[in-house]
């Protein structure tokens, strides 16, 4: 029994780093080319309403993929074969870029490797809640974060030393190199994690109708969706930044100053729900999104727009593995990825109609409205998950476990 707690204890500990290592390549690949992407569609003719399709149809793929794949990852005994397949395809896709002559290839190549991020993604978070006990769910998730973002430091650093010599074409190609070693350490790295670590959950059979959930996830579900309405592409903020002078060679230096304070704050912001409401820590980002929102729209200088970019970073430290661990906090464990897919699908669909109206509206509006709006929406969301009754309840649960 202890060679099999330790044995056990040992393939979790061996996920924890075989998920930190391919998240950080994985990631350094993904950001050399997705922070100077906006350049390098203006390069070819394309412009915020063409990235506002690209962006949206990317996510939304991604979101169909999420809950396929959470409905799958509660159904099947091996998970890898997902993850590193979902992997393989995305890296294998990205270095295709640099033959791109318009942005109808671009959207092509975006849906690939989007598609393969949400086959894999649910079942990664799966398999990694499933790798961990729960009072450390917050901290892993967090962790892993956190290698996720030192990646999309790493990325831009790359990026900026490397596009004076090679150009933005350049840039793709040599994506290929972190993304080629991300493949093998996920191959080599990741181990199956057995179904008896989830309170001697086996998988279930293709004909059963999906559970129901409880309240507490529904809510939570609800509070996200309304957020993810006002949250556009990322890729927003890069071209305002331009637009107001900031030079489009500076564009992977904008994801570095984000993704330094993301890294930092990513495994604090996780360990401390474990032992703090998720939901108040959560609502705190929020909050902070709709600060960075706003500063974005009044714009009192170009330093207010690199420290707005800075304290982005600690928008997603506090929400992203904040509110994985809620999910999964909320639900039984024979429903995580079902759980999981469907709070990343709906989340999605909701940032697909953000992007696109975010891409209309300044076409049609100029920037200041749309920012005006996502930090509405963001603040309202935030009072959803503040005074919720349902949240609290699911709190104490959660405390007691």
């Amino acid at each position: 029994m202890l060679a099999t707690s330790a044995t056990a204890s040992g393939r979790s500990s061996s996920n924890l780093v075989a998920f930190g290592a391919t998240s950080f390549l994985n990631d350094t690949a993904s950001e050399m080319a997705y922070w100077i992407l906006p350049a390098f569609l203006v390069s070819i003719g394309a412009g915020p309403a063409q990235l506002g399709i690209i962006e949206g149809i990317a996510e939304s793929v991604a979101s169909f993929a999420k809950l396929f794949s959470g409905h799958l990852s509660d159904r099947v005994q091996r998970r890898k074969p997902i993850v590193v397949s979902g992997y393989f395809v995305a890296n294998a896709v990205k270095p295709l870029l640099a033959l791109a002559s318009s942005w109808a290839q671009v959207l092509g190549i975006r849906f690939a490797d989007r598609c393969s991020k949400g086959i894999r993604g649910t079942v990664r978070d799966v398999m990694l809640a499933d790798s961990v006990p729960q009072s450390r769910l917050g901290s892993a998730f967090g962790l892993l974060q956190a290698m996720d973002s030192a990646g999309a430091i790493a990325g831009p650093l790359l990026a900026l030393l490397l596009l004076p010599h090679y150009g933005v074409r350049g840039i793709f190609w040599f994506a290929g190199i972190p993304g080629a070693l991300c493949v093998a350490v996920a191959l080599l790295g990741i181990r199956e994690v057995s179904r008896t670590r989830a309170e001697n959950v086996s998988p279930q059979p293709l004909t059963r109708v999906p559970a129901h959930f409880p309240p507490a996830f529904y809510f939570v579900l609800v509070a996200v969706t309304l957020f993810s309405l006002g949250n556009s592409s990322d890729m927003f903020l890069v071209l305002r930044a331009q637009s107001l002078g900031i030079r489009a060679t500076y564009a992977p230096l904008l994801g570095l100053v984000f993704n330094i304070t993301y890294t930092l704050f990513s495994w604090p912001a996780g360990r401390l729900s474990d032992r703090f409401s998720r939901r108040i820590l959560a609502a705190g980002g929020y909050l902070v999104f709709a600060a960075v929102y706003l500063l974005f729209a009044i714009v009192p200088s170009i330093a207010a727009i690199w420290l707005a970019m800075a304290f982005y970073g600690l928008f997603y430290a506090l929400t992203e593995p904040v509110l994985k661990a809620l999910i999964v906090d909320a639900v039984a464990p024979e429903s995580r990825g079902r759980a999981l897919g469907i709070y990343s699908f709906v989340t999605s669909i909701a940032i697909l109609l953000a992007s696109l109206i975010t891409g209309e509206m300044w076409k049609h509006y100029g920037p200041r409205i749309p920012f005006y709006l996502s930090a509405g929406i963001a603040s309202t969301a935030a009072a959803l998950l503040l005074f919720s009754r349902a949240t609290e309840t699911a709190d104490a649960r959660s405390a007691v476990r």
